[in-house]
């Protein structure tokens, strides 16, 4: 609140400026990213707020938006209610989470013929607060799936710059890894995904949180450990986990690999696997010794060319951005004898804004609620003299 007061001007009329808005918080896709671990660290994000305005109709800047960088492939819920606002998947992709405050408006905007010398300046809107939950789908060319130990973590890195964790033992790899494999003029990305186990689809072992990395990839490469008690039962085992997560996960084209062939009684079974899976194509393969590597890496380029550049989701998300203009309604519900509540977005933010400490200011809210009809209709659902109304953060009374 501001009065212009020159030499010569003793009585300017109000010249207060407004408040800037406050900043937004978004999400943007950065394609250097390839986890959420960051998000293990910190968990709280908050935009700066805008500039107060000054007299002289000086207008405060507005906030700069706050941008949070996260991987291709995340997919943005609102944790309260599990909507969907968003799913980004292409670099530099953006996606408001959480709006800043509009800035209050400086008492020169509450100027008229009939009030000269408005006394009173709005305070700005409060941020959006909002709680959300991120989950990261790895995009990729080709997964490789199979039991744990199979090799999957040796073949990427044998045709990759990927170096995963690789040791003999079950469950080496904790996540998901993605390497980039070049052959000759051609390239595709390859993700390999932790190993899958019977009870998979209900989050037995690594389970689902895994199985979501499957479902962006275009082709699948099933590597089976030739050294196993039983391949055939493996392969069997890994396909019913996938159709029980999704059956569009276990249609989508696979390339059958038996690993470990650089082992006698490996290399003795091919044909016994190939004829037991009942296959055209399976192909026999040495991660270690790098034996049949580049005419299998051809065979899935091959593959690659045969389908679609880009395939729709498994599941279309249905999406729930924010909302861009704001919800005019209300309601008023009654806790307890002669204690209310008035609840509806526009109303708590007029709330918000209104300067308490000031009658003038207190009066105009009072008047927005005749003109929106809230007076009346607060009136007819049993509010009184006397009576208690919480407005948002602001308990008052009814006069």
């Amino acid at each position: 609140m501001s009065f212009r007061r020159e030499k010569y001007i003793p009585f300017g009329g109000p010249d207060g400026g407004h408040g800037g808005h406050g900043g937004d918080v978004c999400l943007r896709v950065n394609s250097q990213l390839n986890t959420l671990v960051a998000f293990s660290r910190r968990r709280h994000f908050i935009a700066e707020n805008g500039v107060h305005g000054g007299g002289s109709r000086r207008h405060g800047a507005s906030a700069p938006a706050l941008f949070i960088d996260v991987p291709a492939g995340t997919l943005v819920r609102e944790r309260a209610t599990g909507l969907v606002l968003g799913d980004l998947t292409s670099d530099g992709q953006t996606l408001v989470v959480a709006r800043g405050g509009r800035g209050g408006r400086g008492n020169e905007a509450f100027k008229s013929s009939t009030r000269q010398t408005p006394r009173f300046a709005e305070k700005g809107a409060p941020g959006e607060e909002r709680d959300i939950e991120l989950e990261l789908k790895l995009i990729a060319d080709v997964g490789l799936l199979g039991k744990p130990n199979a090799g999957k973590s040796t073949l990427l890195a044998s045709v990759s710059a990927a170096r995963p964790k690789i040791a003999d033992y079950p469950f080496t790899t904790l996540e998901p890894n993605l390497g980039v494999v070049w052959i000759e003029n051609r390239d595709f990305v390859m993700a390999d995904i932790p190993g899958l186990i019977e009870g998979a689809a209900d989050g037995v072992g690594l389970g689902i949180q895994f199985l979501r990395h499957v479902e962006r990839t275009r082709l699948l490469v099933h590597l089976l450990d030739g050294s196993s008690p039983d391949p055939v039962a493996d392969y069997n085992a890994i396909n019913i986990e996938l159709a029980r997560y999704s059956e569009r996960l276990a249609a989508k084209p696979q390339v059958v690999v038996v690993n470990k062939i650089d082992l006698p009684e490996a290399r003795a079974r091919v044909d016994e696997i190939r004829a037991a899976l009942g296959l055209e194509e399976v192909h026999a393969i040495s991660g270690a010794t790098q034996e049949n590597i580049t005419p299998l890496m051809w065979a899935i380029v091959h593959r690659l060319d045969e389908l679609p550049r880009s395939e729709e989701p498994l599941e279309m998300p249905v999406l729930h951005p924010l909302e861009l203009r704001e919800d005019t309604s209300y309601h008023v519900e009654k806790l307890e004898e002669g204690i209310y509540r008035l609840t509806g977005q526009e109303i708590e933010r007029l709330a918000a804004m209104t300067d308490w400490f000031s009658d003038e200011s207190i009066e105009r809210l009072w008047r927005i609620m005749v003109a929106r009809g809230i007076a009346t209709y607060m009136a007819n659902a049993g509010v009184s003299l006397g009576d208690t109304v919480f407005v948002g953060d602001h308990e008052l009374e009814w006069q």
